[in-house]
C-alpha cells in the first residue's frame, strides 16, 4: 500500500506478538513491530525464564491442536534460530480424577487421543517424591510431550528471526492511540510519531484493553515465586520433580517445577482461580512484591511440598489480562478488516505464542487458520448480551 509506512503494524511484542512478527515477515509481508518497553521484559505477562507446555489442555478442547501445532513451530523456530526454546522435561497434572485439572486433561486426551500415562497415588508419590500429603484419590497424569518453554529466549529468536526476514522493530515506543482511517490505520505513540499501515495487529496483553477498550478485559496482578531449599535434595531436581499443575483439596491449584540444571531454585506458585489476585491498572500497579503475595502459597506448600522453603528467594509481579470466560480473544472485532487482536491469555497462553502467531499472520493474510479458532472470536461476548436481553 502506497504512502504507509508498513502493510501490517504490531503493537506488543510479548510472547505473542513476538511470534506474529516472525510468521507474517517471513512470508514477505511489510511489517513494524512495536513495544512499549524492552524486549523481553518484565512488565507484562511473557517473562519469568520457564513456562509449562502440555498439549493436555483442560482449558477448552479447541486449545489441543492448536498446542500441537504451536509445538511444531517451536520446533521450526528452533531450527530456524539455532536457539533451544523447548524442554521436553514431561509434565504432570495431579489431583482428583473428577477434578478440574486432572478431570479435563483426561478429556482431552480422550478427545485427541493424546498419550498419556495415568499414575495412582502411590505410583505418583514413587516417581515424584517431592510430592506430599496426596489425598486418597489423587491421581497423576503425565504427558511426555509436555515440559518447559523458555519465554524470554523465545522472545528474543522470535524477533531476531522476524527482523532477519526484515520486519522493522521499534523498541522503548509506547502507543497511545489507534485511529481507523479510510485506507487503513494509524498508530500513534508517545512521542508523536504516527505510523500509517493496511492494518494492525494488537498483540498488547495487559493493555490490550486500553487500545480496544470495546474488548471485556481485567488485568490481573499475580506474583511469580521461586523458592531455595535449605539443602540440594535428589527430590527437588527437574527429573524427580517434572513440571506440574496440583489441584489440592478446597480447589486451590499450585504449579512449579524442579530445579534446572544448574541451578538452586524451585519455581512454585498459586493458581488464581479467581479467588487469590487482585485486578489492577497495568500503569499503576504495585511491582514491588510483600509476604502477603506468598502467604496462601506458603501454607499449601508446607503440606504439599515440604522442604522448599518457607518463604521465597526471589519473587516479582506478573500482570496479565483476563476475559470473562477465561478463553482468548483472536479475531477482527465487528470484522473491521484494519484491526486484528490476539490477546486475553487470562495465564494459560504461553505455551500456544507459535500457534497464535502463525494464526494471526493467516488472519491478516485473509486466510483461514490451520487451527479453527472460532471460539476465540472477540465478538462472542457481544453475542452473551444480546442473548440476554
Amino acid at each position: 500500500m502506497s504512502g504507509t509506512d508498513a502493510d501490517v503494524v504490531v503493537v506488543g511484542l510479548g510472547a505473542w506478538g513476538a511470534c506474529a512478527l516472525w510468521q507474517l515477515a517471513g512470508r514477505g509481508v511489510r511489517v513494524i513491530g512495536v513495544e512499549q518497553y524492552g524486549l523481553a521484559n518484565a512488565h507484562g505477562s511473557s517473562h519469568g525464564e520457564s513456562r509449562m507446555f502440555r498439549t493436555a489442555c483442560l482449558e477448552h478442547p479447541g486449545l489441543v491442536p492448536l498446542a500441537r501445532r504451536s509445538r511444531q513451530l517451536w520446533q521450526e523456530l528452533e531450527r530456524e534460530t539455532g536457539t533451544h526454546l523447548l524442554d521436553p522435561t514431561g509434565a504432570m497434572l495431579i489431583g482428583p480424577p473428577d477434578g478440574r485439572i486432572v478431570g479435563g486433561a483426561l478429556r482431552a486426551a480422550r478427545e485427541h487421543g493424546l498419550d498419556i500415562e495415568v499414575l495412582d497415588r502411590r505410583e505418583l508419590h514413587r516417581r515424584a517424591p517431592a510430592h506430599q500429603a496426596l489425598a486418597p484419590g489423587d491421581v497423576g497424569v503425565v504427558e511426555p510431550a509436555g515440559g518447559l518453554t523458555l519465554p524470554e529466549m523465545t522472545i528474543r529468536a522470535a524477533v531476531g528471526a522476524a527482523r532477519a526476514a526484515g520486519a522493522g522493530v521499534l523498541t522503548d515506543t509506547r502507543v497511545t492511540a489507534l485511529e481507523l482511517t479510510a485506507t487503513g490505520v494509524e498508530v500513534h505513540t508517545a512521542a508523536g510519531r504516527v505510523l500509517r499501515a493496511g492494518q494492525a495487529v494488537v498483540t498488547a496483553g495487559p493493555w490490550l484493553g486500553r487500545l480496544v477498550p470495546s474488548l471485556p478485559l481485567e488485568v490481573v496482578r499475580m506474583p511469580t515465586t521461586w523458592f531455595t531449599p535449605a539443602k540440594a535434595d535428589e527430590r527437588f531436581t527437574l527429573r524427580r520433580l517434572p513440571v506440574f499443575m496440583r489441584e489440592l483439596a478446597g480447589g486451590d491449584v499450585i504449579w512449579g517445577h524442579g530445579v534446572l540444571p544448574g541451578g538452586i531454585e524451585l519455581k512454585l506458585g498459586l493458581e488464581d482461580g479467581g479467588r487469590h489476585f487482585a485486578t489492577v491498572d497495568p500503569d499503576t500497579v504495585e511491582r514491588s512484591v510483600s509476604p502477603a503475595d506468598w502467604s496462601v502459597l506458603a501454607r499449601h506448600l508446607a503440606d504439599a511440598v515440604p522442604g522448599a522453603g518457607q518463604a521465597p528467594s526471589r519473587a516479582v509481579a506478573n500482570i496479565y489480562a483476563r476475559t470473562p470466560d477465561g478463553q482468548f480473544v483472536v479475531g477482527r472485532p465487528g470484522g473491521d478488516p484494519r484491526l486484528l487482536v490476539a490477546g486475553g491469555c487470562s495465564s494459560h497462553g504461553f505455551k500456544h505464542s507459535t500457534g497464535i502467531g502463525e494464526a494471526v499472520a493467516d488472519l491478516a493474510l485473509g486466510k483461514e487458520p490451520a487451527v479453527p479458532l472460532g471460539f476465540t472470536d472477540p465478538d462472542r461476548f457481544k453475542r452473551d448480551v444480546r442473548g440476554r436481553q
